[in-house]
């Protein structure tokens, strides 16, 4: 005889949740978390160069990708688990957790008195932290589905003009206090923007589930047909956009460091990033307007292409005006990008397991942000940072063919009944 069902209690009675609240206090906190990591992470090459010592060249862009890599890559680890823990305990808790991770974890690195050093921190910061996962399952969670591409984009802006304002405030910074303290100081707009989400941020009841959590694979075998296959080609995706984009950061700053010197090239990075986020954001907000006249395959097919080609823009540039230009561009169409994959992920995913989901896309999305710097640094070190630039340049173009032939329309996933193995 099948077993029984899962003891399942009603959510207490209360008043709706007021998603437009939930999104305005998550766009201030994700704006300031953002600010934290990039007030420091652009210019970490310069941070290894000039603090710890590490000569420019094939040993600068091996430590460059190292340093970079491992955070993408223990972010990968834990996410699902963070996702999984969401799911059962609320969105909430999971997205402060990773606030006091990161910012505990950021501000140690800038105590760091060696490269290996730097590496052990940023592990741990990618284990730890994952706001935008968590951010993203709360929105995705409380916003009605008619408006979910929209909260997305405005979330997503959020995470943009804080990547674009943290490379210049810390660019600023660096020049009067230094590089070790805008690491302290990036710690600290961490741990501040658990504010907002303290006081603001109101969560649905969550179902008690006595007996039994229904598995992620129950869940999926009754949702739409082919939702599994769906999910694997937008994870797929997200990993290839994060790693195409994730190395060409990285190889940007190097060519910076190749055409001019360490002073010029730190004033550069950070006005650089700060147009790129401006861009990304800017991209984040409208993109939703595409889709009125087009659809999500189309708009992420159309983007991943320009991104290829904006890449091999930056490739081919000799001069910095030329490589900023086209990184900025390349920013632009990322940023129309990441909150369409983010709203397909959330109408293919379930209710009931979203978080869970949108913790393995967050893994999907850190595996590119570990492996993109690494790669980079590793064919920089070999063969150039122009070299680098083309591979991610042809990822970005393998990326448009996987979505333009493999990926779906997504439809609003339907109410669904969960029973017990």
């Amino acid at each position: 005889m099948p077993p029984d069902p899962p003891a399942v209690e009603p959510a207490p009675q209360s008043a709706a949740v007021n998603w437009r609240r939930n999104l305005a206090a998550l766009w201030l906190a994700e704006f300031t978390a953002i600010l934290g990591f990039s007030f420091a992470f652009p210019f970490l090459p310069l941070f290894l160069h000039r603090e710890l010592h590490i000569p420019s060249g094939s040993q600068l862009a091996f430590w460059t990708g190292i340093s970079a890599g491992v955070t993408g890559f223990a972010l990968a680890l834990t996410s699902p688990i963070w996702g999984r823990l969401a799911d059962r305990y609320g969105r909430k808790p999971m997205l402060v957790r990773a606030m006091v991770g990161g910012g505990i974890s950021v501000g140690f690195m800038g105590l760091a008195q060696s490269a290996l050093q730097l590496t052990v921190l940023r592990g741990i910061q990618g284990a730890s932290s994952g706001t935008v996962a968590a951010a993203t399952a709360l929105v995705a969670t409380e916003t009605p589905t008619e408006h979910l591409a929209w909260a997305l984009g405005i979330l997503n802006s959020a995470i943009s003009l804080g990547s674009a304002a943290g490379p210049a405030a810390g660019g600023l910074a660096a020049n009067f206090v230094g590089l070790r303290a805008i690491f302290v100081g990036g710690g600290v707009l961490l741990l501040l923007a658990m504010v907002p989400v303290l006081i603001a941020v109101r969560e649905s009841p969550r179902r008690v589930i006595r007996e039994l959590t229904p598995s992620t694979l129950q869940v999926l075998r009754v949702a739409r047909p082919g939702t599994i296959r769906a999910l694997v080609v937008l994870m797929v995706a997200q990993g290839l956009l994060q790693t195409s984009y994730g190395a060409a950061q990285q190889l940007v700053v190097l060519r910076f460091v190749q055409l001019m010197s360490a002073h010029d090239a730190q004033s550069i990075t950070g006005f650089t990033f700060a147009a790129a986020g401006i861009a990304t954001a800017l991209a984040a907000v409208t993109f939703s307007r595409l889709l009125r006249r087009s659809n999500y395959r189309t708009v992420v097919t159309t983007a991943a292409i320009l991104l290829g080609l904006t890449l091999l823009g930056a490739a081919a540039g000799r001069t910095p005006a030329v490589i900023i230009v086209a990184f900025v561009l390349a920013s632009f169409v990322t940023g129309s990008m990441i909150p369409a994959f983010g709203a397909m992920v959330g109408l293919e995913a379930p209710a009931i397991i979203q978080a869970t989901i949108f913790g393995f896309s967050s893994s999907a999305v850190s595996v590119g942000f570990g492996f993109g710097p690494l790669l980079g640094g590793l064919i920089a070190s070999a063969a150039g940072a122009q070299v680098g630039l083309i591979v991610a340049a042809a990822l970005a173009l393998l990326l448009a063919a996987i979505v333009g032939v493999a990926a779906r329309e997504p439809q609003p996933p339907r109410p669904m009944l969960v029973t017990g193995r």
